[in-house]
């Protein structure tokens, strides 16, 4: 135990004195969180740029394009008279849909002869394409409802039963959670989580490999102590109190950019302390095995770059290949962000995430296992042959 505060008191001199790590420690969760707040801070796509093509210039294909340019996620910024050179339209003025209006569009609506209206979608952005298409789809929904309704009343149908018989039943779809759809909600709070990550594996990677590669683990840690687990405590706790303040930081953001609040701090400590424990041993692990501060950063790097895209976050883990679902459970962000999807934007309870927190603790085991193991027997080694030189 007199060993334990020096010990304690060169740790946070070594880490204080890494202005590198410090920094990105420090600068990267901030600039991180504030910049991809600001990216994401509107939460949904507005005035998508569509281009017309109107054959027709007729009151109801005009009136049509008015209810276009009405919806919030809709923008005309082109009407053509003719379909010619849409698909390089498409191109010059980076429209996400073309909507070509047919002739005698409104002339056959009349006489019932059922026009097509084709709408030529580019998907080389899937996530833009997705929400303009639903626009459009609303748009069209509506204005076929109108002229069925207009058309049943000029029958002599008030404008109640018109309403009745065009539709057989009604449908209802009532969203849950994140009603108006809010991609702000969605994904800032796991884009902090994968930058947490990112930097915590960062931090870890370089505690022991940088001892060895200095020279310093033999002749100064161990001459405080052979105990693998008081090492890694030591080790580890000035990036524990560097954590709490970024975990401070990012609640403090959620206000500002007006994020989901947890309902109840409790579940979250209780899964973040995991996510936390889970890096710290898995980054540990590494650093002992890899005692070259570069590599081991550029493999746990490499390791934990696409966590996010292999995660089952933001695509379902199920439709993945065995292979890289294995991969992916292997990383501590993948239960945590499915565990922090149902706290936070479902409003779930630890009972609900109780899978997730398994998950987390048989990392924690496994990691911590081998991770105490590796540092034992690197002390071990260095010990041994510390007496060999000796003699």
């Amino acid at each position: 135990m007199k060993n334990f505060i020096p010990m304690v008191k060169r740790e946070f001199k070594l880490f204080f004195g890494n202005s590198t790590l410090l920094s990105v420690m420090i600068f990267a969760p901030i600039i991180y969180a504030v910049l991809i707040g600001f990216v994401y801070k509107e939460g949904k796509v507005v005035n998508l740029p569509v281009i017309v093509v109107d054959e027709d210039n007729s009151p109801l294909s005009n009136h049509l394009m008015d209810m276009i340019e009405d919806n919030e996620r809709l923008h005309i910024v082109k009407v053509k008279p003719e379909n010619t050179g849409t698909q390089q339209d498409l191109i010059n003025e980076n429209a996400v849909l073309a909507i070509t209006i047919p002739e005698r569009f409104e002339a056959d609506i009349l006489q019932k002869r059922y026009p097509e209206v084709n709408t030529f979608i580019n998907t080389s952005n899937l996530l833009t394409a997705n929400m303009a298409s639903q626009g459009v789809q609303t748009v069209m929904g509506t204005f076929n409802a109108g002229i069925e309704i207009q058309g049943l009343m000029k029958k002599g149908v008030s404008a109640s039963q018109a309403g009745t018989q065009y539709e057989t039943f009604k449908a209802n779809y009532i969203r849950l959670f994140n009603p108006t759809g809010n991609y702000f909600t969605f994904m800032w709070p796991a884009v902090l989580a994968v930058v947490l990550q990112q930097v915590l594996l960062l931090a870890f990677a370089v505690s022991f490999a940088a001892e060895v590669q200095n020279k310093t683990f033999g002749s100064e840690l161990m001459g405080y102590t052979r105990n693998a687990g008081l090492a890694v405590f030591v080790k580890s706790l000035p990036i524990w109190l560097l954590t709490i303040g970024i975990l401070g930081f990012y609640y403090i953001m959620h206000g500002v950019f007006r994020a989901p609040i947890p309902l109840s701090i409790e579940p979250f400590l209780v899964t973040t302390s995991l996510f936390v424990l889970a890096i710290t041993f898995m980054g540990i692990l590494f650093s002992v095995i890899i005692p070259d501060a570069l590599k081991a950063t550029q493999i746990l790097m490499m390791f934990s770059t696409p966590a996010f895209l292999i995660g089952g976050f933001s695509w379902p883990l199920a439709s993945m290949p065995e292979g890289v679902q294995f991969i992916a459970n292997l990383i501590p962000l993948t239960p945590f962000l499915n565990a922090h999807k149902i706290l936070l934007i479902e409003h779930g309870t630890l009972q609900n995430v109780l899978p997730y927190i398994k998950h987390l603790g048989i990392q924690i085991a496994v990691y911590g296992v081998l991770a105490l193991a590796a540092l034992q027997f690197r002390m071990w080694r260095t010990g041994l042959l510390e007496k060999r030189i000796e003699a």
